[in-house]
């Protein structure tokens, strides 16, 4: 009996029972139940919600890959999500409920002009779609790494997809918290215990030190990814948590400001250590394995545990991509929907319309993000420049929020529309490419370009 597939069968029928119980749930109230769970969740569904965005593949297999040349400076990834988690539960969780609107174009409009909203569903869904794809990519490579026998990387990428796809179009947002808490529980057990056994297996600390290549900076936090790369992460993730719409919409989902902020604040605390815990598996892989693919390094350690661990582990890592998943596909489904659909097709459906219209929004989308996981080459190297377009959305809503004096009409739709500018231009001309990252020049560039708009259009926002 291959038990590694058999613990993975079984979370993903515990998964889906979750997800069938809260489908009554998703049924209430519309779109609003389906993509904002009713506004009702408590502090610890959003912390779920938030932890389970976080850890991905890009948190669990891809700080593995970084730590195998890098050490346990690569973990400092997680660091930069939860510090970023945290910094939205402190300063903005509770005037983003407060605003109890449903997306953040749909803000847009209401405080600036409906170019703003336009531009501002583009960027969103450019952001949030390859992001999605990259969850599919991931969730096979597992799959494939881990159980040979089973799946390949094309069969694995497409058995995730059909898995994520239909957990999220059965439970909705109310779904998608449930299974988070299953996520998290179960990639708690699977990262801890995996991390424990493979360091056991090493000799504990002092015999992995022993092993590993000198010269090394194994166990420095800065100096292994070096601290330009590190700033980037920070500067890149605390940025995209004040205004991804999965994120944000966190806020708007939850039962009123004061969830909102604890939520946030216990999910930062639960994000922050996975990225350490999975940089483990780099490391003993360095040591025990030189000379693989990088990208190898966490599958390879993870098949020398005994099959239960391995089981564990593995239902832990493709929990981490169903969690990202699912709220990611909600985010993007509700983009549509309020902001295409309800706001320039039929703004009067029913409550029995909005409901179809929801699930054949995230089942469109669910396809387009597959077809694009199955085809598209470099989209990990994608991810991190993607993400630098929320720059323009953060200095949009923080001058909202904190300077709204300041805020004219045209400032959201040419802050934003620089940044799409910009961001094709680092793309396709590397003479630009002047720093380690497209952030540190996105920063500057989109404030500016605010500030310009702010002060030569006379038609103040509506804030």
């Amino acid at each position: 009996m291959n038990l590694p597939l058999a613990i993975v069968i079984v979370y993903i029928v515990v998964l889906f029972a979750v997800s069938w119980y809260s489908s009554k749930k998703a049924k209430e109230g519309g779109t609003l139940g389906y993509f904002l769970a009713g506004r009702g969740f408590p502090f610890y569904v959003v912390a779920a919600m938030i932890a389970g965005l976080a850890i991905g593949g890009a948190s669990t297999v891809g700080v593995a890959e970084n730590a195998y040349g890098a050490g346990l400076s690569a973990g400092m990834y997680t660091a930069a999500w939860a510090v970023g988690a945290l910094m939205v539960g402190l300063m903005v969780s509770v005037k983003f409920r407060e605003m109890n609107i449903t997306t953040i174009p749909e803000m847009l409009e209401n405080y600036y002009d409906l170019s703003g909203r336009i531009i501002g569903v583009v960027g969103q869904l450019i952001i949030q779609i390859v992001i999605t794809s990259l969850q599919y990519v991931a969730g096979g490579a597992i799959l494939a790494a881990l159980l040979p026998d089973v799946f390949t990387v094309a069969s694995g990428t497409l058995f995730s997809a059909v898995v994520f796809i239909a957990i999220t179009l059965i439970g909705g947002y109310w779904g998608a918290g449930l299974t988070n808490i299953v996520n998290v529980i179960v990639i708690y057990i699977g990262v801890v215990v995996g991390s424990i056994m493979s360091l056991n297996q090493a000799g504990g600390f002092s015999g992995l030190s022993q092993s590993l290549p000198e010269g090394g900076h194994w166990f420095d936090p800065i100096s292994g990814i070096g601290f330009a790369v590190v700033l980037a992460w920070f500067v890149v993730l605390i940025t995209q948590t004040y205004s991804t719409q999965a994120i944000v919409q966190i806020s708007f989902a939850a039962k009123d400001g004061k969830n909102a902020r604890l939520g946030f604040i216990v999910g930062a605390i639960i994000i922050l250590p996975i990225g350490f815990l999975s940089a483990i598996f780099g490391i003993v892989a360095a040591a025990q394995h030189p000379g693989i693919e990088a990208t190898m390094a966490l599958p390879t350690v993870v098949m020398q545990l005994t099959p239960l661990v391995a089981g564990l582990t593995l239902a832990g890592l493709w929990a981490a991509d169903v969690s990202t998943a699912s709220a990611l596909l909600l985010g993007s489904s509700n983009l549509v929907v309020q902001d295409i659909w309800k706001r320039f097709i039929n703004p009067n459906m029913t409550q029995k319309q909005e409901a179809l219209v929801s699930r054949m929004t995230v089942l469109v989308i669910s396809i387009f993000t597959y077809i694009l996981a199955a085809n598209v080459i470099g989209i990990i190297q994608t991810l991190l420049i993607g993400l630098t377009l929320t720059t323009a959305y953060t200095i949009v809503i923080l001058f909202s929020i904190f300077a709204p004096k300041i805020c004219k009409r045209g400032c959201a739709f040419w802050t934003i529309l620089v940044g799409i500018i910009f961001l094709a231009v680092w793309v396709l001309v590397p003479a630009v490419q002047i720093v380690p990252h497209p952030v540190f020049l996105a920063w500057p560039i989109c404030l500016i370009t605010f500030l310009i708009v702010a002060a030569v259009d006379k038609r103040p926002a509506t804030i």
